[in-house]
Order: structure tokens, then C-alpha cells, then sequence
């Protein structure tokens, strides 16, 4: 029994080291073999200060059934370009009521209002085109950019799926894959197929991205556009193909600039809220339980070391209700051990020896941690699914903060309970 709790002791305080060393400011990030991660804290919007931008979608050539879908795919590709950028943390949240359907996208970090609304574009639009003889090509060669020049055939953004940036497995040199759905692939084909040797122009919002020549005609909706390019500008044409490929326009209705000062001292007034919160409650415990609070005490510091470890590793971005979701989970990891020293008071009370009451008093307080906890995680769950992001922020928070109470409420407590029972609770 005393070796288990030993082994139990060095696996705690193990667990306890690396959780201290991932949340250390300036510690280690995690790369194994290839795979790389930061380890920090992800801040949200009302901490770092950033750009918030409203975009409305014009839905007025797509029918009713299908707009709600419409409006998803406008907050995809959103999303797949603001990521592919390099944008740290977004969030981009679509919204309907109504005859109005609206993007909200939140970029902490991004105090440049210009340049956020650059990075997203406002009419995204991406359009394939022919040439025209004598207007956009002279004897089969480019002689203008101006997408009035070319000829409209159909083929548009939304027949188009993906682009990706790939080396060629013949001259080992850097390509982009193209792959349109079914009704573009014909429409592809159809266009390849009497432009042979021709340039096929490809425009976003009105300006030419590229203008690759058709070598053969191409069938099944898949192809090639090679040529002098980089790695970064086969990347660069790749993002800018994914990011046009959206369903319906796009404008900007609204944009705000939240300063990280502000964000600043919410994070120095919470910091200060949560440490007189933390050490009342050690107060309370050591004056009320005396060694098992001092115990308790310990075991809230494990708490804390854990839960903001897997923050940094999960990583969770902090916002001020997730900071209000963990502090209202300490409160929480807390009340557990006044359950079980409350039930192993009651035990001792009834002349059991200190081990011997520890175990009922465990066993006692276990059923009612349990259904609490498992109540307070399904209204997380509700708060999560069916919240926006702040509520998401908060219940997320809150439900890591219950998952690790229960294992140091009953492991890490009871552990050191075990381990020093010449030391008595409180009758």
C-alpha cells in the first residue's frame, strides 16, 4: 500500500514538472521529428486588441433553400484564407435573420484595419476566361490584362474546388494543381479543348492572376498550370485561387479596431481578481481543515500547473470569459475537497482511524462529486454547441478546469492525504 502511494507521489509530482515547464513563459515548444508547435498562450480579441470586420453576403441570385449552404461556404473559404495567411487565432462567425445573412470576423493581432480587410477581400470572385483575337491576344499572344477583353464562358469560382501547390514529379519543379466539380469539368474541357496553344485567362476581382497556356485539351476537371514559378509563388497562386472560389459577394458593412491597451488592463485587473480570489480560498481552507487545507492548497497549485499547460497545448484562445471560466473553476476544484474533509470529519467523528476514515470519506463525498460535476459539464456542453464564441470560450474553460479538478481532487488529494498520516484532520 505505501509503495503504490509513493509511486502514485512521483508520478504526480513528474506530471506537475512537465506541466511546469510547458507553462513556463519563455519555455520549450514542442517539436518531435516534424511536427511543430508553439507552446503559448492564445489570447482572443478583448485581450490582444485586433480588427473585427462585418461583411454582408448578397444573396439575391441564390435561391431561398440554398442560402443558408451559401452562406456556410462564404465562412469556409473565409476561414481557409485568413488561416492560410498566417492570421494567429480567428474567428469568423456567420449569422442569418431574415432577408440578412452577415460574416463577423474577429483578427486579434491586426490593429491594421486596412490590411485585414485586404487579407479578406471584399467581392472575392474568381472567373476563368477566353481570349479574343485582336482585344486580349495578338496572334495568340497576351496583349491585354483588362478582364473586359476576355471572353465570359461560365466557368466561375463556383464550379471550382481546390487548388494546391505541388512539385512535378517529371521536371521536379514548382506547379499548381487545379480540380473543378462536375459541371465545371465539362465546361473545362469544353473551353481547353478550342484553345489549344492559347492562353486561358484566370481573373480574381476583376485582376488577372494568371494567364497559363493551354497545351491540350483537358477532360475529367483536373489539371496543371505550370511554368517559371517559385515555391512561394506557386503557394501564393494557390491561396489566391482557394481564397476566390466564393459562392456569392461579399462587402463590407462594417469595421472596428479594439487597442490591446484596453485588452491589457482587463488582463491585469482579472489577474488581480484571481489571485485574492486564490489565496482567500487557501486561507479559508488551512484555517478551516488545518493540514488537509494546507494539502488542499497544494493540490489547487497542481490544479493550476495542469490546466494552463493544456491551455498552451490544446492550445485554447483566452478570452476574459474564458479567464472568468477558469476562475470559476477553481471554486469549483476547491468545493470538491470540502466534500470529502467534511465526510472524513463526520468519520472520525465516529472513532474510525485516520486511513480508515479517509476511505469513507472518499467513498462517501465520490457519488455526490461526481453527479455535480456531471452536471456542470453537460450545461458546459450546451454552452458550447449551441453558444457563440464567447459562451464557447467560457464553457471550454470551465469543462477543462472540472475534467483535472476531478483528477486532483481524488488522486492528487488523497495521494498526499495517504502520505502523511501522521498528520491529522481536524475533528
Amino acid at each position: 500500500m505505501r509503495k503504490k502511494i509513493w509511486i502514485m507521489f512521483f508520478v504526480i509530482l513528474a506530471t506537475s514538472v512537465l506541466a511546469g515547464i510547458v507553462d513556463w513563459p519563455k519555455g520549450p515548444n514542442l517539436k518531435i521529428g516534424s511536427y511543430y508547435k508553439e507552446l503559448k498562450i492564445h489570447q482572443g480579441l478583448d485581450l490582444l486588441g485586433g480588427s473585427q470586420l462585418v461583411y454582408e453576403a448578397d444573396m439575391s441570385k441564390i435561391d431561398g433553400k440554398d442560402r443558408d449552404n451559401a452562406l456556410e461556404g462564404v465562412k469556409t473559404v473565409i476561414d481557409r484564407r485568413i488561416n492560410a495567411l498566417g492570421v494567429s487565432e480567428p474567428m469568423i462567425q456567420a449569422s442569418s435573420s431574415l432577408d440578412s445573412y452577415r460574416i463577423l470576423i474577429e483578427l486579434p493581432g491586426v490593429t491594421n484595419i486596412d490590411e485585414a480587410i485586404k487579407m479578406i477581400g471584399q467581392t472575392a470572385q474568381l472567373e476563368f476566361r477566353e481570349g479574343i483575337e485582336g482585344k486580349s491576344l495578338e496572334n495568340g499572344q497576351l496583349k491585354s490584362v483588362l478582364i473586359d477583353d476576355w471572353q465570359d464562358v461560365g466557368l466561375t469560382g463556383a464550379l471550382f474546388k481546390k487548388a494546391t501547390s505541388q512539385i512535378s514529379q517529371s521536371t521536379y519543379e514548382p506547379e499548381i494543381g487545379i480540380k473543378f466539380n462536375d459541371e465545371g469539368a465539362k465546361i473545362f474541357a469544353e473551353v481547353t479543348g478550342k484553345n489549344i496553344g492559347k492562353p486561358l485567362a484566370i481573373f480574381l476581382d476583376n485582376q488577372l492572376l494568371s494567364a497559363p497556356k493551354v497545351n491540350q485539351a483537358i477532360n475529367g476537371g483536373d489539371a496543371i498550370i505550370s511554368g517559371q514559378f517559385t515555391m512561394d509563388e506557386a503557394k501564393k497562386l494557390a491561396i489566391q485561387l482557394n481564397a476566390g472560389a466564393l459562392p456569392v459577394p461579399i462587402s463590407l458593412v462594417e469595421q472596428r479596431n479594439i487597442g490591446a491597451t484596453l485588452g491589457q488592463e482587463s488582463v491585469n485587473k482579472s489577474f488581480i481578481a484571481g489571485l485574492i480570489g486564490v489565496l482567500l480560498i487557501i486561507l479559508f481552507m488551512i484555517a478551516r481543515y488545518r493540514f488537509a487545507g494546507f494539502v488542499s492548497s497544494i493540490a489547487l497549485f497542481v490544479y493550476a500547473l495542469i490546466v494552463i499547460a493544456l491551455f498552451k497545448l490544446i492550445p485554447v484562445t483566452m478570452t476574459l470569459a474564458g479567464i472568468a471560466g477558469f476562475i470559476l473553476s477553481i471554486g469549483m476544484a476547491v468545493d470538491a475537497n470540502v466534500l470529502i474533509f467534511e465526510r472524513t470529519r463526520e468519520e472520525m467523528r465516529r472513532g474510525k482511524s485516520y486511513s480508515a476514515a479517509i476511505k469513507a470519506g472518499f467513498n462517501r463525498a465520490w457519488t455526490s462529486i461526481r453527479d455535480s460535476n456531471i452536471s456542470s459539464l453537460i450545461t458546459c456542453a450546451i454552452l458550447f454547441f449551441f453558444g457563440t464564441g464567447i459562451v464557447k470560450g467560457f464553457a471550454l474553460t470551465l469543462s477543462i478546469g472540472i475534467l483535472v479538478s476531478l483528477f486532483t481532487a481524488i488522486t492528487v488529494t488523497r495521494n498526499f492525504l495517504f502520505l502523511f498520516q501522521g498528520k491529522k484532520v481536524r475533528k
